[in-house]
């Protein structure tokens, strides 16, 4: 119990944040209200710098938790996304409320302001998805699962006060329940199959039936049941038909926040799932399950860049190829311990600077204080906004995976992890797959840099909220001088793994593995 309060350390310190930008968002003065991004960011600051402490060596080393070597790499990619996703947001929650207030137009009333709010829900869910890397059993692996998706749910509602948004909340909301659903049946079944909710002690039992015939069937279901659920997460096939429209009907900050903290709280489910079923000293996973997941990757990568080919509205194309990125993670996820892992982590940073970065330069423009919705609103922007215009071409190049930008290095990490553990055909298809997502990538490239402008992008203008060009602009940046520090980032991104599972991962690597592989 004791190991267990001292790794939630950095959630507290994000629960304390929750309550006070709760307290500041309602109080009267407008300039204090002003500091709620700046005081959430302070805690989500505060919550990184006490990760390397609380996953120190020694209490990795000695920690009874399934994978503990998780929580360090993945709680500082989910802080440093997480102060970059709140950056975005700063001067751009209640514009139009705050202005009105300030011209006289409207007095101050607590009911009808959203900052505090947002951000309330926001360190929820960025909570949620640093307790999903430290679940040492599958209530608290459901619950971290929940508290990452319900604040979205609000999240999306509230973000535009339109009746878009608040349908795409609603399907979002009934699929979700439909896949928790679905998911805690599959943990039920495991419990059935296994005696015990403790993911170290089922990896123990099922790792015994391994030895002693091969795991039951009941495990078997059970675990695929739980995958489909948590593919909802991830945004995988067949659970990805809502990323479209929930994308298309939130703000483009609430884009932002769905495309990383809710896929990378999914992909950490993935993983610590599969690891008590399979990898024991060396063996595959259960064939049933392997080919699950490689079904899962191949249609969700290709079904989600033949979807972002068709459209024309920037963010369902955003949403498109985000299912894609999901089907490039599962390669990692795939691939198992070690090479795999690690790559799965370094592609959720990667991924998350470059989409947060696209995102903030997309939420520093409008036309008619509304969102630019068309992918042909950037043709010419570089004319009059030269900066957010390159921030855009800089960060869809990385997202594409175009060398030496930071994607590439990413993708390559997943790549090579697939080839090493023997799936070659799986990533020969990942390939192919990336370079259809050229076709949709490269508009977002030349569009606003060689396009000529039109009557439409005429008409843009920028949002009055200098930091999320701040943002983009400084996203952009890091996906051409982070690569210089590559090295020192796949060290920080590693996930240390206990003993046993480095000693299969050593079997893996000398060949076992291949026979599982293509």
């Amino acid at each position: 119990m004791t190991e267990k309060l001292t790794f939630v350390i950095p959630e507290v310190i994000l629960l304390a944040g929750v309550v006070a930008v709760a307290i500041l968002g309602l109080v009267r003065s407008a300039s204090l209200r002003s500091k709620v991004p700046w005081v959430a960011m302070l805690f989500i600051l505060g919550a990184g710098v006490s990760i390397p402490f609380v996953f120190s060596e020694t209490r990795v080393a000695e920690s009874t938790l399934l994978l503990p070597g998780l929580g360090r790499p993945m709680g500082l990619v989910s802080c440093v996304i997480g102060l970059c996703l709140v950056l975005m947001t700063v001067g751009r929650i209640d514009r139009r409320y705050e202005r009105a207030i300030a011209e006289g137009r409207m007095t101050f009333d607590p009911l009808r302001s959203n900052r505090g709010e947002y951000y309330v829900f926001f360190l929820l869910s960025l909570a949620g998805l640093m307790l999903t890397c430290t679940a040492s059993d599958l209530i608290w692996l459901f619950l971290a699962l929940e508290l990452t998706s319900l604040p979205t749910y609000v999240m999306v509602a509230m973000s535009r006060g339109s009746k878009r948004a608040q349908e795409s909340a609603m399907k979002y909301f009934y699929l979700g329940a439909m896949s928790a659903a679905m998911f805690l049946y599959g943990f039920a079944l495991l419990y059935g199959a296994t005696g015990t909710l403790e993911l170290s002690a089922m990896r123990d039992v099922l790792s015994a039936q391994a030895a002693d015939g091969g795991i039951g069937i009941l495990a078997v279901v059970g675990m695929m049941l739980a995958l489909l659920g948590i593919g909802f997460k991830l945004a995988a096939a067949p659970m990805h038909l809502y990323a479209g429209d929930v994308y298309e009907g939130a703000a483009v900050h609430v884009t932002a926040v769905l495309g990383f903290v809710p896929k990378a709280a999914g992909a950490m489910a993935f993983m610590l799932l599969l690891s008590t079923i399979g990898w024991f000293d060396g063996t595959p996973l259960p064939l049933p399950i392997l080919i699950m997941l490689w079904v899962m990757a191949v249609l969700t990568m290709t079904l989600g860049n033949i979807g972002a080919l068709l459209q024309r509205s920037i963010k369902r194309m955003f949403a498109y190829s985000s299912i894609a990125h999901s089907g490039y993670i599962m390669v990692g996820i795939i691939a198992g311990p070690g090479l795999g892992f690690n790559a799965v982590v370094l592609y959720l940073f990667v991924y998350g600077l470059a989409s947060t970065g696209a995102f903030a330069a997309l939420a520093s423009l409008q036309r008619a204080d509304r969102e630019i919705e068309a992918v042909e609103d950037l043709a010419g922007l570089r004319q009059k906004h030269p900066g957010i215009s390159t921030a855009m071409a800089v960060t869809s190049g990385s997202l594409l995976g175009f060398p030496p930008l930071l994607g590439f290095w990413g993708k390559l990490a997943l790549f090579v992890a697939g080839v090493a553990s023997g799936h070659v055909v799986l990533v020969i298809i990942a390939g192919l797959n990336s370079a259809i997502s050229a076709w949709y990538y490269l508009r977002l490239v030349g569009l606003p840099l060689m396009a000529e402008p039109t009557e439409r992008s005429e008409t843009i203008d920028r949002v009055d909220a200098p930091w999320a060009r701040l943002a983009a602009i400084g996203l952009a940046a890091s996906m051409v001088v982070l690569p210089i520090f590559l090295a020192g980032i796949q060290d920080e991104t590693a996930v240390v793994l206990p003993d046993a599972q480095d000693d299969a991962v050593t079997m893996q690597d000398t060949g076992d593995y291949e026979a599982a592989g293509s």
